[in-house]
């Protein structure tokens, strides 16, 4: 019964609402008990579901703006004052129409991404295409997709090149081209071309799913603000029934405390929070970036100290292998295919380059490194074709006892002076060669860094595992304020930890994986997605999907937009409670005018909050 009540609201609202007219309309005819009727069955239709979600808050011992307008509408029905109970009760149901068609625009991206999902994929099997549902793809699936289809899953192209835009996951209006090997996501379309791919990531698991539940776990996270509000309606509520008992003990007057209870609704108060907070992050979502609900967004917005890593994050994270310089009469490509057999195995950004340089000098790499140690931050030891590599950089040669000569270390110092990072490789305890590594600066580093100094951040610090030259040079031309080199994972959490002790509120930016620790000490862990790893998604507070650092500038001043708007709302609706409270007190308004005037600010926070939709840096 009550789920069909509460099904059929919006028809009760609609009717209580001619019956209202009605009621005037036989009044003008002369026929003042007809309306008298009609405004009674108006007042009690319109009544019932107020008064059921009323009760249903009792049962859970809490004190709800419904009990203060049934309280109200029984009162006024006592008075005879018929049209104030109808009006009450008809503009609260309106009230609450309007808020909730509101707040569906203020949830509209979230709406729309959503709506980008696909829902079926062209499947390969035994070499016939075939139309399939997206839950009935398997991980292995080879999928066909076409200019203007959707991407059902996230994969890797095996043949095939096309412009893809990937808007839904990145934020990014600018097709990207893809080919052969490259990655793919759920959500995105093909503008132009044809690919087939491996489905590697399928249902829940792709990065498209990930993103949506995310966004809407965010949305339904509470802020500070939020939580407190919350406490206070439990609180505010039967204190304005005392309150108005008061009221009419003083004045004897049952109208006034009746119109001192409604009046003293803070519906307004209690939705101008959670409304912002669903803007805010939905804007978020549409412009390529995940900021976990209404608490981070509120520590973002009070970060006065950023720090960045510097490989993958500061620069592009594609380092290139610009040069090799060998020693001890060993062959170029001979060195390079040892070192990059014995980085085969390793995760680490620069080992790989080092193996993507053997791949494009079509070196065969056949043989598997063994022994293999890992010494984190600093390289790789490995036996190879019977030889023992030391491949990293000056600490691991001093931590192995290898000899690095003036004429080598000299040569090193001015690559690294250049912008490179210098790797040394030795093979059976002597220095056989130096690979030079660069990394580029992101183009929009520079611009996105003055920003965000110029909406409130006040101290930019670099913390980067790389050498002191290379970390100085990009230092300088960012014009960070202080950069600390040569660090391990570890030296950076340490580092995070005395700024805050120092009582900075610190945002530290990393790639999620190497950067975890640090990323989860500091007060906001931002990490650079690049499509939303697992990792990043996990770890970090707020990840840029586009791995893009004027996403970064746009999700620190939207946060600061969010907690300026919440605020704004908060002052509109308080104001209104104690203009409201004065005219009532005064005689000037009166129950179903002040009922007016209270839906009213609740449709203007609203609004307000949905101006953060269309937020722009």
């Amino acid at each position: 019964m009550i789920k069909k009540i509460n099904s059929h609201k919006n028809h009760i609202t609609a009717v209580s609402g001619i019956l209202i007219v009605l009621g005037y309309i036989v009044k003008l005819a002369g026929m003042g008990s007809i309306r008298d009727v009609l405004l009674i069955i108006a007042s009690i239709l319109a009544g019932i579901p107020i008064a059921i979600k009323a009760w249903q808050a009792l049962r859970m011992r809490a004190f709800s703006i419904e009990l203060l307008v049934t309280i109200a509408v029984i009162g006024a029905l006592y008075l005879r004052e018929y049209t104030e109970s109808s009006v009450v009760t008809f503009l609260f149901l309106f009230g609450a129409y309007l808020e909730a068609r509101t707040l569906e625009k203020t949830r509209s991206s979230l709406k729309s991404l959503i709506e980008m999902a696909p829902q079926e994929a062209t499947v390969l099997k035994d070499n016939k295409e075939v139309n399939v549902p997206v839950d009935e793809i398997e991980v292995g699936d080879r999928i066909i997709v076409r200019s203007g289809g959707k991407i059902a899953v996230d994969g890797t192209i095996i043949s095939g090149k096309a412009t893809i835009n990937e808007a839904a996951i990145t934020g990014e209006s600018v097709p990207a081209s893809k080919k052969e090997n490259d990655r793919v996501f759920s959500g995105t379309i093909v503008d132009n071309g044809f690919i087939e791919m491996i489905a590697e990531k399928v249902g829940d698991d792709t990065t498209f799913a990930k993103i949506i539940e995310l966004v809407e776990e965010a949305q339904e996270a509470k802020s500070k603000a939020q939580r407190f509000l919350d406490k206070f309606a439990n609180i505010y509520t039967p204190a304005i029934v005392i309150m108005s008992i008061a009221v009419f003990l003083i004045t004897r007057d049952l109208h006034l405390s009746i119109t001192f209870l409604v009046i003293s609704c803070p519906g307004a108060l209690v939705i101008g929070a959670p409304v912002s907070n669903v803007a805010g992050i939905g804007n978020g979502a549409k412009n390529g970036v995940l900021i976990k609900g209404g608490d981070v967004m509120d520590r973002f917005s009070k970060v006065d100290t950023l720090v960045f890593d510097k490989t993958g994050t500061l620069t592009k994270g594609k380092p290139e292998v610009t040069d090799i310089r060998v020693f001890n009469n060993i062959e170029e490509n001979e060195l390079l295919k040892l070192v990059a057999e014995a980085e085969t195995i390793s995760e680490h950004h620069l080992g790989q380059t080092i193996v993507k340089e053997a791949y494009l000098r079509k070196i065969d790499l056949k043989n598997e490194p063994e022994n293999v140690r890992i010494i984190k931050g600093n390289g790789i030891i490995a036996l190879v074709e019977g030889k023992v590599l030391v491949v990293g950089n000056r600490k691991l040669m001093d931590l192995e006892n290898i000899t690095v000569i003036h004429e080598i270390s000299e040569y090193a110092i001015e690559r690294e002076k250049k912008g490179n990072t210098a790797i040394f490789a030795a093979v059976d305890g002597k220095i056989a060669g130096i690979f030079s590594i660069a990394d580029q600066i992101r183009d929009d580093a520079k611009a996105s860094l003055s920003q965000m100094r110029r909406n409130g951040i006040k101290k930019i610090i670099m913390l980067t595992g790389d050498n002191r030259h290379t970390a100085e040079l990009v230092a300088n031309v960012l014009e960070l304020d202080e950069f600390y080199a040569e660090l391990l994972p570890q030296n950076k959490v340490e580092y995070v930890k005395r700024l805050k002790d120092e009582g900075r509120m610190v945002a530290m930016a990393g790639d999620g994986i190497n950067d975890a620790p640090a990323i989860a000490t500091a007060d906001i862990g931002l990490a650079m997605g690049e499509g939303g790893t697992d990792v990043s998604m996990e770890t970090a507070d707020v990840v840029l999907m586009a791995d893009k650092l004027s996403q970064f500038s746009h999700a620190y001043s939207l946060a600061k937009a969010t907690m300026r708007n919440m605020k704004q709302n908060i002052f509109i609706a308080v104001a209104v409670v104690f203009i409201l409270l004065g005219g009532v007190l005064m005689g000037s308004i009166h129950l179903a005018s002040g009922m007016f005037i209270h839906e009213a600010s609740i449709l203007v926070v609203i609004l307000n909050a949905m101006r953060l939709i269309k937020f722009k840096v």
